[in-house]
Parts: C-alpha cells; sequence; structure tokens
C-alpha cells in the first residue's frame, strides 16, 4: 500500500490537463462548425437602403449572430458526448472518483466555452474581411469600442456556458437511463407545440425573457453562474448513482 496522499486538488489538475490534451477532435470541430457558421453568415443579418435619380446606396449588416448559436449549438452536444461511458472510462487511468471526475469535466467546458466565445466573436472580423475581398462590400465600418468588445466577450461565453451545463445536464440524465434519451426529446418538442397559444407558451417566454433578456451585465452573470451552478450539481449527484466500472 503506498503511503502517499494525493488530494483532490491535484487530480482534478492532472485530469483536467489530460483531458485538454486528449480531446483534441472538440477544438477540431470547433474549428468546422464556425467555418460552416461564417458561411452561413454571408447574406447578411440584415439590410438597408436609399436611392435616388443619381444615386442608390445599399447597406448590409454583418455579425458573428449565427456563429454564435452554431457554438452554442456545439457546446451542447460536447457537452452530452463527455458524459458518455467511453469518456468517462479515460478518468480510469488516474486514481479518482466521481467528484474529481466532475470537477475536471466542469473545468474543461469553461475552457471550451472561452475558446468558443473567443473565437466566435472574432469571426466578425473574419466575415467583414471576406465580403470585402470576395467585392461584395465596397466599404466597410466595425466599432472599435473596447468595453462594448468585452461585454460581448463576457455575454457570448455566458450564453455558450450554460449551453454546455444544459448539455451535460441531458447526458447525466442519459447514461442514468436510456429512457430518458427518448424522453427529453418528446418532452422538448411537447411542450414547444402543446404550448403553442396557451398559457404554457406564455411560462416558456417569461422564464427565456428573465434569463437570457437582462439588461445589467451584472445580474447577467448571477443568473447564468446560478443556473449554471445548480445544473453542474445535479449532474454531480446524478452521476453518483451510477453504477461503478
Amino acid at each position: 500500500m503506498s503511503l502517499s496522499r494525493i488530494s483532490l486538488q491535484e487530480v482534478v489538475k492532472k485530469q483536467y490537463s489530460y483531458k485538454f490534451r486528449s480531446y483534441i477532435q472538440v477544438f477540431l470541430s470547433l474549428v468546422f462548425i464556425q467555418m460552416l457558421g461564417i458561411l452561413f453568415s454571408f447574406n447578411g443579418v440584415g439590410m438597408a437602403g436609399t436611392s435616388s435619380s443619381t444615386f442608390e446606396i445599399d447597406i448590409h449588416f454583418y455579425s458573428s449572430d449565427i456563429v454564435v448559436i452554431f457554438t452554442m449549438l456545439w457546446a451542447f452536444i460536447t457537452s452530452i458526448l463527455i458524459t458518455t461511458q467511453a469518456y468517462r472510462n479515460d478518468d480510469f487511468a488516474f486514481i479518482t472518483n466521481r467528484l474529481s471526475s466532475n470537477l475536471s469535466n466542469m473545468l474543461f467546458l469553461l475552457t471550451i466555452s472561452m475558446v468558443g466565445g473567443l473565437t466566435a466573436l472574432l469571426s466578425s472580423h473574419v466575415i467583414r474581411i471576406l465580403m470585402y475581398v470576395l467585392g461584395r462590400s465596397e466599404y466597410l465600418y466595425t466599432t472599435t469600442d473596447v468595453s462594448e468588445w468585452i461585454i460581448g466577450f463576457i455575454a457570448t461565453v455566458l450564453y455558450i456556458l450554460i449551453c454546455s451545463a444544459v448539455g451535460y445536464f441531458f447526458g447525466t440524465l442519459v447514461q442514468l437511463h436510456k429512457v430518458f434519451a427518448v424522453l427529453l426529446p418528446v418532452a422538448f418538442f411537447g411542450i414547444l407545440i402543446v404550448g403553442a397559444g396557451t398559457m404554457n407558451e406564455t411560462i416558456i417566454q417569461e422564464g427565456f425573457e428573465f434569463i437570457f433578456k437582462e439588461t445589467s451585465l451584472a445580474i447577467f452573470i448571477v443568473k447564468i453562474g446560478v443556473l449554471a451552478a445548480l445544473l453542474f450539481t445535479g449532474s454531480a449527484l446524478m452521476s453518483n448513482r451510477m453504477e461503478v466500472r
């Protein structure tokens, strides 16, 4: 029996480092999904124009909104994948338990949320440059307000993080019992269909607006932080009920 004692912090750090280096395909899929989002953004998110007898002006608005949505979907799917048994078995290369495994997964999801948020925001500049190079725009204008960019980055990271937390929670439910793989999609689409035009639609809209249409950045951070913490905590508690290897 070894007399050395390994702390939880050391185990989590090693697992996180291992996952960051081993799950390289996650970042490769991010590149692909964001390139796809850039392609869909070529038509822009809106346009305006004016004309007279002597001139005509068309204004096209380009943003990274579609890329951000694609990145949120990527984070959701990725968080589900790392709850599968194949990924969970990777943790047994270390002296580990459910707690350290969940903590390292959460740190990894936080990391990919930050990477995804940064690259998604920067993609807006790529879109504008491509529009100019391809000759679809004569003049380009972009904001250079640093504070606005920082706020956008924080908000984007939080959007991606909450998608990761929801995906991790759903993935843990499915691993707990396979029946949830059918029940969750049915329940989701059932609520959308049955709730249309009823009070349920109002409840869903109010819940969505309460979380995602917050005008104060500080309050928005608190809301997303609390919700993500509850989802991750629920996932960790449910994972303790899974069978051991």
